[in-house]
């Protein structure tokens, strides 16, 4: 069929809207880390990179399989969960509270951004010397680096986040006079969870990264106190075997924070 002095209606017009919208496909990141640990087993085996400083992968599985079966693992992992929990929980207990007060009162805004502006540029890390004199060596000046750490991102992420929030829809609930606890858990906190979700990946990975620092400061046990072990005694099997439970860790929290996304933006 032809219109008058036209091209051709039935002329099939090829979909080129895709909108930029990566999805994730399971097996291609499956078959990306499997070749990349293919390729550095290979090496190894020719030669390529010497074993004593950068060891191979299945050195590095033989190393987890003695760690696993002698039970050292176990006391390192589980000194170092219990401090990442704790101290990121207080941290993002803490960070939401003060960030919701920035994003909400005018009083609380000010001099919070004031106090947040001049703290969180200064490198976490550095402070921890200064936390185990105020702190001691034990588990205090741990958590309280890894919930200082956690605190200045999710307080900027969630004051972020209610900024976000249409301030029409709170001046609609005002006027229908709901309660203020009522619009900051059905209005102001699910239209901020986006942020806040986004807040914590980062958190997270912080909290790791604190964490190591400071079990290798001041700890006997936990993976950072391990891994600095293994690096005094120029074992890079055990060295490269903790940076792998590291991995797996970042890994596991990972994999929580996006069942958690999905549960809590449902509506979205």
């Amino acid at each position: 069929m032809r219109a008058a002095d036209g091209p051709a209606l039935d002329r099939a017009v090829p979909f080129r809207a895709g909108g930029y919208a990566p999805q994730r496909v399971a097996w291609a990141s499956a078959a990306t880390l499997i070749g990349l640990l293919a390729f550095w087993q290979f090496c190894a085996s020719m030669g390529w990179v010497s074993t004593s400083f950068a060891s191979s992968p299945l050195l590095i599985i033989r190393a987890l399989a003695a760690l696993i079966s002698s039970g050292e693992l176990w006391g390192h992992l589980a000194a170092s969960l219990q401090r990442l929990a704790i101290g990121w929980v207080i941290g993002t207990i803490s960070g939401l509270l003060v960030g919701l007060a920035l994003g909400l009162y005018t009083l609380a805004r000010s001099p919070g951004m004031a106090v947040v502006s001049a703290l969180f540029p200064i490198p976490k890390i550095a402070l921890v010397p200064l936390f185990i004199i105020w702190f001691g060596i034990g588990e205090g000046s741990k958590i309280v680096t890894l919930a200082f750490g956690v605190f200045f991102p999710t307080v900027i992420n969630t004051m972020a986040g209610v900024d976000g929030v249409p301030r029409g829809l709170i001046r609609m609930a005002q006027s229908f006079g709901l309660r203020p606890w009522s619009i900051i858990t059905k209005i102001v906190l699910p239209g901020a969870m986006p942020a806040v979700l986004s807040g914590f990946r980062i958190t997270t990975s912080t909290a790791i990264i604190l964490l190591v620092a400071a079990e290798m400061i001041g700890a006997d046990k936990g993976i950072g106190a391990f891994v600095l072990q293994a690096g005094n005694l120029y074992d890079t099997d055990n060295l490269l075997a903790g940076i792998v439970v590291l991995s797996v860790i970042g890994l596991c929290v990972s994999w929580v924070l996006g069942v958690l996304e999905r549960a809590l933006l449902r509506w979205r």
